[in-house]
């Protein structure tokens, strides 16, 4: 499948009809879903008719006119459920399109179903109890990673070319690397959260975002234009709309672990090839070495698990039977004593600290844009939870700490694929910006990804290929 700038030009042109766009991806679908369970609900017959209205309208196109798309089954989509990969929700129906959904449909797209999450979106992987468990397209034997599992296998197997995800430790990001797309984690307030279960609010707003993934930098940055746009609903949005990006060729941080927490061969591997193309083009990459964040995966874990997991013990009591374990791995057992409000204030000014800290060693260094890994690990096994990574094995925790420490400061960080294993897994990478540099990110990655070269997806069965 081409990608979604590809297909929106191929719309607009009359290549190709929404119709006939619509049906191939329907039919790859039906052909090779079975085998990964993208989906927690297909919208095949809404989406059709939809395609014939695109077909058969004469208002102007707009940048994703008749173009397929997904959102992960944390979104609204008025008239379906949004389960969140839990029986608790069954029943429920929204009522009108998150805001990010609606963003998409002014633009012309058509949705062609939402994919599924963990319960509660609460964990690395994604399974639960209503959908099941979702495959990576690369190797079934694989999570696609978690919490935006479903849109990252979706994509990765040609089901859409891109759609909408959200990231409060990773999420976005880690199932890229996981299946071989791009995503990208956006600075909180450039994409608005509205519409979006569990509610992305106080007291983890500043860390928790939606935002694009798709299968090239360049359609992120389509996909990023389209949805950024203030929202007078969310109190985090900012009235500022896409940017240029920095003029000049910023000087690249090089941080190829979290401290000394090691990363597998692979990771290692696909950092140094980045590192060297980025010199290619004319950036000066050289090793940075943060002061003061060590403590900064500990804050996380704080802000976005044991905090929040009072909401969610309140709301599983009575139904504990029900509940999924991906709902329960990130910190919803009862905590040894109550958290007082000091231990909370003590926990959001270390955060503060901590950020205020990397901006300015940042600045100071004058790399403004760093290159990490995205975690330590490739695709893993469905519930691994030990890596070893040149003879030392890590945790999932140490594992994530890579990607879990941006949303804490609350910095825009993107994943590419660059490398891949011995064994065919892709390997991503990271690039992290200082707050607002969003469009900054996104020039560099297009520009990393030229410099790579083409991308190949997993081969899974017969090719539906849209040509020019």
């Amino acid at each position: 499948m081409q990608g979604l700038r590809e297909q929106a030009r191929l719309v607009h042109n009359r290549h190709i009809s929404p119709v006939e766009l619509v049906e191939r991806h329907l039919r790859r679908i039906a052909t090779v879903n079975p085998s990964l369970n993208a989906f927690s609900v297909l919208m095949a017959e809404q989406a059709e008719h939809e395609a014939h209205m695109a077909a058969n309208s004469t208002a102007p196109f707009g940048p994703l006119h008749g173009v397929p798309v997904t959102v992960k089954d944390s979104f609204d989509v008025a008239g379906f459920p949004t389960l969140s990969g839990s029986r608790l929700r069954l029943g429920h129906a929204a009522a009108k399109d998150a805001f990010a959904v609606a963003r998409l449909r002014q633009a012309g797209a058509i949705v062609l179903g939402k994919t599924n999450t963990p319960e509660f979106l609460r964990s690395y992987e994604t399974d639960n109890h209503v959908s099941g468990r979702t495959n990576n397209p690369w190797d079934v034997s694989r999570t696609p990673g978690g919490s935006s599992g479903g849109e990252a296998a979706a994509i990765a197997a040609g089901f859409s070319a891109g759609g909408i995800g959200s990231d409060g430790g990773g999420s976005i990001r880690v199932p890229a690397h996981f299946c071989g797309i791009a995503g990208l984690k956006p600075t909180p307030g450039r994409i608005s959260v509205t519409g979006h279960f569990p509610a992305i609010s106080n007291p983890s707003g500043f860390a928790s975002v939606v935002g694009p993934m798709a299968r090239s930098a360049d359609d992120l940055r389509l996909l990023f234009d389209v949805l950024v746009a203030y929202d007078p609903e969310d109190p985090y949005s900012v009235p500022l709309p896409p940017q240029p990006p920095a003029s000049g060729k910023p000087r690249i941080g090089y941080w190829p672990t979290f401290y000394k927490v090691p990363v597998q061969q692979a990771v290692s591997e696909a950092l140094q090839h980045a590192a060297k193309l980025l010199s290619d083009l004319g950036h000066l990459v050289e090793l940075f070495e943060p002061k003061g964040s060590e403590r900064a995966p500990n804050a996380w874990k704080f802000v976005l698990s044991e905090l929040p997991g009072e909401f969610f013990r309140m709301y599983f009591r009575g139904r504990e039977s029900e509940v999924h374990w991906t709902a329960t791995e990130l910190g919803a057992p009862e905590p040894p004593s109550p958290l007082t409000a000091t231990d909370v204030l003590k926990q959001f000014a270390a955060r503060d600290r901590m950020r205020a800290g990397m901006i300015q060693q940042m600045r100071d260094q004058d790399c403004t844009v760093l290159l990490t890994p995205v975690c330590g690990t490739v695709a893993f096994q469905h519930q691994q939870r030990s890596f070893e990574t040149g003879g030392q094995a890590i945790g999932l925790f140490q594992a994530m700490m890579p990607a879990l420490i941006w949303n804490l400061y609350g910095f825009p960080a993107l994943t590419i694929p660059m490398h891949q294993t011995t064994d065919g897994l892709p390997v991503g990478i990271q690039l992290v910006g200082l707050p607002w540099s969003d469009e900054t990110l996104l020039d560099i990655a297009v520009r990393l990804e030229e410099a790579r070269g083409p991308w190949t997806f997993p081969s899974l069965g017969q090719s539906d290929a849209i040509e020019s």
